[in-house]
């Protein structure tokens, strides 16, 4: 599995991000900027995909995929930070390696896709598996980000409506396959860490409800964003400060 790490404190802060077409790795150095203030307590790890992924690819697979990785970097009692397909790969990993969490945020994520998220995810697959790059990054684009943000950028959007090489759209197509399988409800009330969920009303990626969901069934705190969509965590200006302070507390 690749990574991308910055900052100079002692403790590890992980970040799963979500689903992608390109390597995360590729906004490395932007995450970094936005991240910024990590770095001085943390060593901030950005993982991507690994790099084989096989056909019956499983969220329990990439979980087992970042513990193996931490334990090869020596890395425990982390602080975990996941959003969409990222959040179901960080529960998955507090369940079954609570040994390597200290807290969690789950973010714009799911235990389960309900009916938006099947129809969004099956959506993609279905542009992915023609190979239609234009409708698959332009509705990617559309249902992750608020309507503002995405007249915001339109431009830097439409630049890269043709994106994806016919490799990325089979790691793509794998991935979404394994956040439909996924389904962890059952198991999250063995989770004992600190959790925090946090989510958006205006989710139109996996819904609002599934944040509800997690917090309810885990019986952990929630905060709920009004006014913005499942990228919340790109768009509100105060969402790394509330991460920092729940880290912090």
């Amino acid at each position: 599995m690749n990574y991308f790490s910055f900052g100079t404190g002692k403790r590890a802060f992980i970040m799963l991000p979500g689903i992608s077409l390109k390597s995360v790795l590729l906004s490395a150095e932007a995450v970094a900027a936005a991240y910024a203030d990590f770095g001085k307590d943390y060593t901030v790890y950005l993982f991507d995909a690994p790099e084989e992924i096989p056909e019956d690819c499983t969220i329990a697979f990439l979980a087992d995929s970042v513990a193996e990785t931490m334990q090869k970097l020596g890395i425990s009692d982390a602080d975990i930070f996941g959003c969409s397909m990222g959040g179901m790969i960080a529960q998955q990993l507090t369940v079954n390696y609570p040994q390597l969490v200290h807290k969690a945020v789950f973010a714009s994520t799911c235990a389960r896709p309900g009916e938006m998220g099947i129809a969004t995810l099956s959506g993609w697959r279905e542009f992915a598996l023609k190979g239609d790059r234009q409708s698959l990054n332009r509705g990617f684009a559309q249902n992750v980000y608020s309507p503002e943000f995405y007249a915001l950028y339109k431009d830097v959007f439409a630049a890269m409506e043709n994106d994806g090489t016919d490799e990325e759209l089979r790691r793509f197509v794998l991935k979404v396959n394994a956040c439909l399988r996924f389904d962890i409800l059952g198991e999250l009330d063995k989770i004992s860490r600190p959790v925090l969920v946090i989510g958006a009303r205006g989710d139109h990626v996996l819904s609002g409800e599934c944040s509800v969901e997690i917090a309810e069934k885990i019986g952990c705190e929630l905060y709920m964003y009004e006014g913005y969509g499942h990228a919340v965590y790109d768009e509100a200006p105060d969402y790394k400060a509330r991460l920092l302070r729940f880290f912090a507390d």
